[in-house]
């Protein structure tokens, strides 16, 4: 028996005879009360962001499509409470133990794009050193899905403190560590979709050196 990374509670583990010939139990390290607080994207959301209750294109999406940047992006869950206490605890606390949680749903998912490349966005050098991991590599690295980290950042202000105009005025924030080694299919990944402001930088970063078949992912939106 083990407890509840997030709620504390002890946890007792359920397993099926099925589990044991397939190997198809995965512990997320959470009990299922705590998972259940987590709200997957409905099946009714905004065709293009996967922002939840749109059944047209939102309101950000159409401010980046005026912008002639359509968006082409998936996530899973929606942004709710449940959410922010846990990125509470793993990205600015620095639970790195939680990374694991989303493992199993993230690498189902993340299957879906098997000719893509996956990247991650970046953090800056500077919170690298504060935090001691980028929450969003964590991530991917609890999956065992390879990727390639093929981005840097400037030093900027944080995007959570930013109000929504001043994402969406959001200048350049990234670089490219290495130009040859870009492939042709990027399926760029982030723990959280607000706007779209960061993912869509990093977008035209690719563009500009005639990268066209690229695609965005999160987490949250």
């Amino acid at each position: 028996m083990s407890n509840c990374l997030l709620c504390g509670q002890a946890m007792k583990n359920k397993t099926r005879f099925s589990d044991l010939i397939f190997f198809s139990k995965e512990k997320s390290g959470i009990c299922e009360e705590c998972f259940s607080t987590f709200e997957e994207i409905a099946e009714q959301h905004c065709p293009h962001c996967y922002k939840n209750g749109e059944s047209e294109s939102c309101k950000d999406c159409q401010y980046w499509q005026n912008q002639g940047k359509p968006v082409v992006h998936t996530a899973l869950y929606q942004y709710n409470q449940a959410m922010a206490h846990y990125f509470s605890r793993y990205k600015f606390q620095g639970d790195y133990v939680l990374r694991n949680i989303f493992a199993k749903k993230l690498r189902i998912a993340l299957s879906q794009f098997p000719d893509y490349t996956i990247v991650p966005i970046p953090i800056s050098q500077k919170r690298l050193s504060e935090r001691g991991f980028n929450q969003v590599e964590g991530l991917l690295s609890a999956t065992n899905i390879p990727y390639q980290s093929l981005l840097g950042k400037y030093e900027s202000q944080k995007q959570s403190s930013k109000n929504r105009a001043e994402r969406l005025e959001a200048k350049q924030m990234f670089y490219l560590l290495d130009e040859k080694e870009v492939p042709e299919k990027i399926l760029l990944f982030d723990d959280i979709y607000t706007t779209g402001a960061t993912i869509q930088l990093a977008v035209e970063l690719f563009m500009k050196i005639g990268r066209k078949e690229i695609k965005t992912f999160s987490l949250t939106r």
